[in-house]
Order: structure tokens, then C-alpha cells, then sequence
């Protein structure tokens, strides 16, 4: 049996929906912090959702990665790369979960509702505690940071593996298989 050279179908449209929604987030939350008003309530109107429905896929993800599982990284690179590679995908995935998570507990200990598409509105998961709000919006704003920082660092080694060492690697998320040439004698 040879081994899989793709992530899943459901792998890879996962991925790239959740690359739109996760890179959409960190730019409306930086606008969100630079506007008021009518503006500003507006932003918060698409954040929330949103924050929610990353966080419900980056479950549905993770199930179907253990599910799943992925391509193996090439032999050819290093132990310490590959190291770096998994503990790039194990933070992702940690982000993708607690950001959500910490913005939820954030507004119900600051007592405001979490409402979603709908009309719907979560339950608080925190009782109003206005320290504890302080706190964990320096903690959101903080993940907030490292998620935009270990993204530039996922770009840089997709890009790497791409353009650079052409392993496969990139490739084994696209959504069109490179076709193979053939050459005619």
C-alpha cells in the first residue's frame, strides 16, 4: 500500500476556509480596535460570529485530523525541522481553540452577550467579574499575537517547501493535484 501524498478532502477545504475566516478575524479585530462608533459596533457584529464558527470547525478539524491523520514530511528534512513543523501545527491548533474560547470567557466576565447569527445568544461560560475581564482581554489580544505570528511563520514554511525545496509538502494542500508530465520520444 503506498502512502497518501494529500490531506483528506475535508482536510484541505477545512483549512482554507478556516485560512479565510482566521485572516479576515485578526484584521477586523485590529480594526476594531482602532474604530468607535457605528463603525465599531459593526466590527464587533462580525467578530463574534465569527470567533464562534472557528471555533466550532477548528474542533470539526481537529477530529478529522485524528481521524484522518496527514502525509508524512519528507525523510530528507532535518529531525529539528520536523520538530518545528509539528509544533507549528500543535500551536495552530491550540490557537485556533483557546482564542475562540478566551474571547467568550472574556465578554460573559465583562457581561455582555455573545450573539450569533440569528438572534441567537451563547450562555455566559463566566460569571460578570470585571478583573477577570481586564485580564482576559490582555490574554485575547495577547493570543491574538501569537496566532498572526505563528500564521507568518506557517506562510513562510509553505512557501519554503513550495518554491524552495518542491518536497510535496505545499502541495499536499492544494486543491488541484500537480499533473505529472510525461515526455514524449
Amino acid at each position: 500500500m503506498s502512502e497518501r501524498k494529500y490531506f483528506s478532502p475535508l482536510a484541505r477545504g477545512l483549512h482554507w476556509i478556516m485560512a479565510l475566516m482566521i485572516l479576515a478575524m485578526l484584521f477586523i479585530g485590529v480594526a476594531m480596535v482602532a474604530s468607535t462608533g457605528p463603525a465599531y459596533h459593526r466590527l464587533v457584529g462580525l467578530h463574534r460570529p465569527l470567533g464562534i464558527a472557528i471555533l466550532a470547525l477548528a474542533f470539526l478539524r481537529l477530529v478529522n485530523r485524528v481521524a484522518s491523520g496527514a502525509p508524512s514530511l519528507p525523510t530528507t528534512l532535518p529531525q529539528g525541522i520536523r520538530l518545528i513543523a509539528g509544533s507549528s501545527q500543535v500551536a495552530l491548533y491550540l490557537l485556533m481553540i483557546a482564542l475562540p474560547l478566551v474571547g467568550w470567557a472574556m465578554l460573559s466576565a465583562g457581561d455582555y452577550p455573545v450573539s450569533i447569527t440569528g438572534g441567537v445568544t451563547l450562555p455566559p461560560i463566566l460569571s460578570p467579574d470585571p478583573a477577570l475581564y481586564a485580564s482576559l482581554r490582555a490574554l485575547h489580544t495577547w493570543l491574538a499575537l501569537g496566532l498572526f505570528g505563528v500564521i507568518l511563520a506557517h506562510i513562510t514554511g509553505a512557501l519554503v517547501h513550495g518554491l524552495l525545496l518542491r518536497d510535496g509538502v505545499f502541495q499536499a494542500m492544494l486543491w488541484r493535484r500537480p499533473q505529472v508530465r510525461t515526455q514524449i520520444e
